[in-house]
């Protein structure tokens, strides 16, 4: 599985960010561009998924690297989010609310 720490993350440019915790999660607060498909709806949300590569994120990386692999061995391009979205606010990343 592919991974990524959140700092890297910050330094990615155009590459879309998946966020995979559950709405109340998200709108509590999230990283800039993220896009809300939660792990609990994300088989029927595959459409919504990017083409090419995509970051995975939650809130520590346990969801998103379980998405990840699930999404690796369906042929998707995805990369998971070490430390997830407590990580990037604890590294004083700025947060949408």
């Amino acid at each position: 599985m592919k991974s990524i720490t959140v700092e890297q993350r910050r330094a990615r440019e155009g590459v879309p960010l998946i966020d995979v915790r559950e709405p109340d999660e998200f709108a509590a607060g999230r990283v800039p561009g993220a896009v809300n498909l939660p792990m609990s709806r994300i088989g029927e949300l595959l459409d919504q998924l990017p083409d090419g590569e995509f970051d995975v994120i939650c809130a520590l990386g346990g969801r998103s690297g379980r998405v990840v692999e699930a999404l690796e061995a369906r042929g998707y391009d995805a990369v998971n989010v070490e430390g997830g979205t407590n990580g990037w606010i604890d590294a004083g990343y700025p947060v949408e609310r």
